[in-house]
């Protein structure tokens, strides 16, 4: 590899924290909230549900670009966080945490409470998440420079900041003009919903590596069979990336399709993050100049592993394993 290569990968989006405590059943039905999916609360709701169990939690760094640079950071590449947190004790953990991990924050901090999601585990290992986006949603266009973005080699875009088009386009903006390549994860079939009028043009102007899972891909391309969705999704890119969970993944570059296995092994704990984490590892395998064949098998890894846990975030034993596969 060259000297000069430029390996940073840069990632914007939102700066969450993931507080995650086990708890019962009945606890949750005293929440009076139905088991699985995201309920959109306030701080104050958060800090209630936290008062109300005797559960110690288990805080760590979140959202879908922090969970990919985190990931990279644990990898041992080189990586930079952009976001916006509180003044506060959760936004303190949240960066201090990112330093841990090897990942540079570019973190603005704002009046408002640090973004959070609240996480209540049942003994069935369901999810029910209470999130309240905070700081995080406060990130302004206007402080969005090329300078961010310096020495990048590909910048992560979250998808979910489509949902603040000024953000969006700044980010994209700013990471062209910096030389950086550009990867766009499409986040969840309503963001590509909610976007269809501008999706397509921000993809052919600025995007070079567009990830999508199944349902993301069926929103985005209209098709369910797997190779006209890869087909679809490379249009206009230099790497089209379907993942298919269990089965694998495909990557498509120069017009060839590859197929990437997943690993198999133990049933998965809870599948939080593991797409994100996915996407860290063939990330780095491109920034390093691996090929897509090395990188999948990185991101196979990456995603497999973080099935195995609560959350996104992997013992450093765990890295340690993934790091001999480079």
């Amino acid at each position: 590899m060259p000297e000069n290569r430029r390996t940073r990968i840069t990632g914007i989006g939102s700066a969450l924290v993931d507080i995650l405590i086990n708890e019962s059943d009945q606890f949750l039905k005293t929440l009076e909230k139905e088991k699985g999916g995201m309920t959109l609360v306030g701080d104050k709701d958060i800090q209630q549900i936290l008062a109300e169990t005797n559960q110690t939690p288990f805080v760590v760094p979140g959202g879908a670009a922090c969970n990919t640079i985190v990931g990279i950071g644990n990898l041992g590449g080189d990586a930079r966080f952009i976001g916006r947190r509180g003044d506060d004790e959760f936004g303190q953990t949240f960066e201090q945490q990112m330093v841990d991990c090897n990942v540079e924050p570019l973190v603005s901090i704002s009046g408002s409470p640090t973004g959070k999601v609240l996480s209540v585990i049942t003994p069935d290992a369901q999810r029910s998440m209470f999130t309240f986006l905070g700081a995080s949603t406060e990130l302004d266009p206007n402080s969005i420079t090329p300078d961010m973005f310096q020495d990048t080699a590909i910048s992560m875009i979250e998808g979910y900041l489509l949902f603040n088009r000024d953000l969006m386009i700044a980010a994209l903006t700013a990471a062209k003009a910096a030389g950086s390549l550009v990867a766009l994860d499409l986040a969840s079939f309503e963001v590509v919903n909610a976007s269809g009028d501008i999706l397509e043009d921000i993809i052919k102007d600025f995007v070079d590596i567009l990830i999508a899972n199944e349902d993301e891909a069926k929103a985005y391309t209209g098709f369910d069979d797997e190779q006209k969705a890869v087909e679809k999704l490379s249009q206009g890119v230099s790497y089209g990336v379907l993942k298919v969970g269990e089965r694998g993944s495909y990557v498509s570059h120069h017009n060839d399709i590859i197929r990437i296995d997943a690993i198999k092994g133990k049933a998965p704990v809870d599948t939080t993050g593991a797409g994100d984490l996915w996407a860290a590892g063939f990330l780095f395998g491109i920034a390093h100049g691996f090929s897509i064949e090395k990188s999948g098998q990185i991101a196979s890894a990456c995603g497999y592993e973080a099935c195995q846990v609560m959350g996104a975030q992997l013992p450093e034993e765990v890295w340690s394993r993934i790091k001999k596969l480079i």
